[in-house]
């Protein structure tokens, strides 16, 4: 897809469109080495099956049959009887089918065959290409073999502490661009001018919320000619409800939000919602991210030090450490406790400090100064708090009711009253029957149908008094323990036992104290943001800066490990968290600050010089083309339309509590039909929504605070016979002959301002109307003239929708 700047001139014909994406994907690219966070699924999901159930047979030591599994090319090159891994060919890859023990004479483990869910796994990587440490190209980067060297450790970038370095001295007055512009002329760089400012507001207005201007937003930006006229807009912004649900989406990627369970059982997370809809709350209030990041590891015991007893934000927002995916029909309920918690520690480390510590569940991190006992000392934490009300198949998360003690006790004694009132009913209805066997209701004499009557009467109102009080997931303290480290990672080799607390490369002061009745989930919420710690400010601003630029200052926005890229501009990294941090750890000055910097408002044009040294973009000489994303293409389509609904949403699931989504048949009833923004849509893991799969959708599987852009024939597919794109395209062309009934040029003006922010050039209106004319002339033949006229214009539409210039932000 384009790189540069689009040249005038959209309309282009379906037909052509779609030829165009068909040989964009059939041309052949070069295998890219693995991401870190396939890199990271190897080190938490796939090592330790292959050290806990292969290595001992298939390792450095022995080799039964000449076959090596701890290192890729054991794997790729096989043994007696042949390649046990081929990426992306599960069906041929040998390991696969000894696990599974489709052969008679290959079964692996000999002494037991893998669970289900662990094959699953397998397979998975396979499909994914079979990401391996091993095919990275890093020179220096092994494995380390050694006990760690704890102060070595921590002269490691990213466990230095943040240091506010001095702004370079520049000509230039915003800091950012100091920094940018010293390594850009280090590099012998000359950077793009400014974007031209229809360009400028409409990359901002999606930035910051996920649709684009309107026609008068535009006009009144063109029409100020004040120096502060961005900066209004960028408040503006700000200020609306669409920044939350923008950057709420965001967050939820980073934290792998759903409305269902995924993995064996299917389960509905009917109140999933409330996690959700507390993130886009607080974003748009710009609640400090130091409190933010505290409410959802421990918002139920800050919640107690409020005097708020009915503010329940902060427990609602422990849906972050409930919301993932569940092996719930695991019967070793001991083995599930214990996935759970590594989940959960794996999603908190790569959320807040970039780490994937989960790494070190089985054995030392193989990369990072990571200890098992680092590990166990975090899931001691963990396993003191209560994140299930059940383990029993199938097993339930752990929800707390959002009422007072009185509204609590209140609706006890109303169903007890109800209960009373339906006992004394059934009796009467039971004497009723007894009395007169032969008759109908309706033949009762009065008195009993006075009394019937009354008694379903209090009980309806009671019902209604009586409502179910409104539930969340949340988390609460448990029985506080600290955990043995786990040999392998089983639970049935046990060694010693490690006392609850923090990473100890990161500790740059005491240990956590925590005392023996308490969990230690709220010391760790206050460490995550505290001065010592030098992650949790670093991958806050990365990950604003990198939905910002299109890549983080650190690209690897889930890894800041050895695994992970080193950060291209460290200094300006440091600068940017220690200003946040001083900030108040405001989100919203951070946005502020970014936007507002020359780097961030330079034009995207392509210089050849500069193209030359940095093909990548990697010193931000120029502002990078981007796609919208699946949501913001959705909300972009309803928006331009007219059709979008503005209102915050709920839940979308029409199951009940505990129910399954979908069973074993693959029934889904779940429904999209909604016109607010995608962000309310349901997320159904195991079973997502059409376009939000086609358009590269994070998976909420895991933390995910990157996307991927691809570019597939399904995609150009999807734009010319979706319901979503015919549906928008017929509204937009109602729209447009509502809003100027008589003019055809005029009519097309608004649809460039509507769709793409500027007007059409005189040879596009041109050339749309043209086309338009022989469209309706074409389908006169089989619909009335009236109806031939909307069709066409519905289909020029569709054509703008469809392209480039509309689905990219310059």
């Amino acid at each position: 897809m384009p790189t540069s700047t689009f040249v005038p001139g959209v309309f282009v014909q379906a037909a052509m469109l779609l030829l165009v994406v068909c040989v964009l994907t059939a041309r052949t690219v070069q295998a890219a080495p693995p991401s870190s966070q396939d890199l990271a699924f190897f080190e938490s999901k796939i090592r330790p099956l292959l050290v806990t159930h292969c290595v001992d047979c298939h390792g450095a030591e022995t080799q039964e049959s000449s076959l090596r599994v701890d290192t890729m090319s054991g794997m790729l090159g096989g043994g007696e009887s042949g390649a046990a891994v081929i990426p992306k060919d599960p069906k041929h890859s040998l390991l696969l089918a000894a696990v599974r023990y489709d052969n008679q004479h290959l079964k692996m483990p000999p002494d037991g065959k893998m669970t289900d869910g662990q094959i699953k796994l397998l397979q998975q990587w396979i499909e994914m290409g079979a990401p391996h440490p091993d095919q990275l190209d890093k020179g220096g980067i092994q494995p380390r073999r050694a006990p760690i060297d704890w102060k070595a450790a921590r002269e490691y970038w990213a466990f230095r502490p943040v240091t506010r370095p001095e702004v370079p001295k520049s000509n230039a007055a915003h800091p950012i661009d100091a920094f940018i512009h010293a390594a850009l002329d280090q590099q012998g760089l000359v950077p793009n001018g400014p974007a031209d400012r229809r360009t400028l507001i409409r990359r901002a207005t999606f930035d910051l919320t996920g649709i684009p201007p309107t026609p008068d937003e535009v006009n009144a930006f063109l029409a100020d000619e004040s120096p502060e006229a961005f900066a209004k807009v960028i408040d503006r912004l700000l200020a609306s409800p669409g920044y939350g649900e923008r950057w709420g989406r965001h967050w939820l990627d980073v934290v792998r939000y759903a409305d269902s369970n995924g993995l064996d059982e299917n389960q509905a997370f009917v109140d999933a919602w409330r996690y959700r809809n507390y993130v886009i709350d607080a974003l748009n209030e710009d609640k400090p991210f130091d409190r933010f990041v505290m409410e959802q590891v421990a918002g139920d015991l800050l919640a107690k030090e409020s005097a708020e007893q009915d503010d329940y934000d902060s427990t609602i927002a422990t849906g972050f450490l409930t919301l993932g995916p569940k092996v719930l029909a695991e019967k070793d309920t001991v083995k599930m406790e214990m996935d759970i918690i590594d989940e959960q520690i794996d999603t908190l480390g790569q959320a807040f400090l970039g780490l994937t510590i989960a790494c070190a569940r089985c054995h030392d991190h193989k990369f990072d100064p990571i200890s098992t006992a680092d590990y166990y000392a975090l899931a001691g934490i963990f396993k003191s708090t209560q994140s299930m009300q059940s383990l029993k198949t199938i097993a339930q998360y752990n929800e707390k009711v959002l009422a007072t003690a009185e509204e609590i006790e209140r609706k006890a004694k109303l169903d007890e009253t109800k209960k009373e009132k339906l006992a004394q009913l059934d009796k009467l209805v039971k004497e009723a029957k007894q009395t007169h066997p032969d008759s109908q209701e309706e033949a009762y004499p009065e008195e009993i149908r006075t009394q019937l009557t009354a008694l379903r009467q209090e009980i309806a109102a009671l019902t209604e008094q009586a409502s179910e009080l409104p539930t969340a997931m949340a988390v609460q303290e448990g029985t506080p323990q600290s955990v043995r480290i786990h040999v392998r990672g089983s639970h049935l080799i046990l060694g010693q036992q490690v006392a609850r607390g923090v990473p100890v490369v990161l500790q740059r002061s005491e240990p956590l104290t925590i005392g023996d009745g308490e969990s230690g989930r709220l010391q760790l919420a206050q460490w995550l943001v505290h001065a010592d710690n030098p992650l949790t400010a670093r991958v806050a601003v990365n990950r604003v800066w990198r939905w910002h630029f299109g890549t983080g200052l650190v690209p690897s926005t889930d890894n800041f490990g050895k695994l992970g890229e080193a950060p291209t501009h460290p200094q300006l990294l440091d600068w940017l968290a220690a200003q946040f941090v001083a900030d108040g750890w405001s989100l919203k000055k951070l946005h502020r600050q970014i936007m507002l910097s020359d780097t961030y408002q330079r034009s995207s044009r392509v210089n050849a010089d500069n193209a030359a040294i940095d093909p990548e973009n990697h010193g931000y000489w120029r502002a990078n083309v981007q796609r919208l994303e699946a949501e913001a293409l959705r909300d972009s389509l309803l928006q331009v339309s007219g059709q979008l609904d503005p209102t915050q949403g709920t839940s979308m699931l029409t199951v009940d509590k505990w129910k399954l989504v979908f069973d074993h048949t693959s029934k889904d009833d779940t429904s999209y039909d909604s016109k607010r923004r995608s962000i309310y849509l349901p997320v159904i893991r195991n079973n997502l929504y059409d376009e939000f799969a086609l358009f590269d959708f994070a998976t909420a599987d895991t933390t995910q605070g990157d996307r991927a852009t691809s570019t597939v024939a399904p995609q150009a597919l999807f734009t010319l016979n979706s319901p979503l794109f015919l549906d928008a395209a017929e509204a937009l062309a109602d729209r447009l002959h509502k809003q100027v009934p008589g003019d055809d040029r005029m009519r097309v003006d608004l649809l460039y301002q509507l769709t793409l922010s500027r007007r059409p050039h005189d040879r596009e209106v041109t050339r749309l109307l043209s086309t338009v004319d022989q469209l309706e002339v074409a389908l006169q033949g089989q619909m009335d003239a009236g109806q031939a006229k909307q069709q066409a214009w519905a289909a020029a539409c569709q054509c703008v929708l469809a392209s480039n210039e509309f689905m990219y932000v310059q």
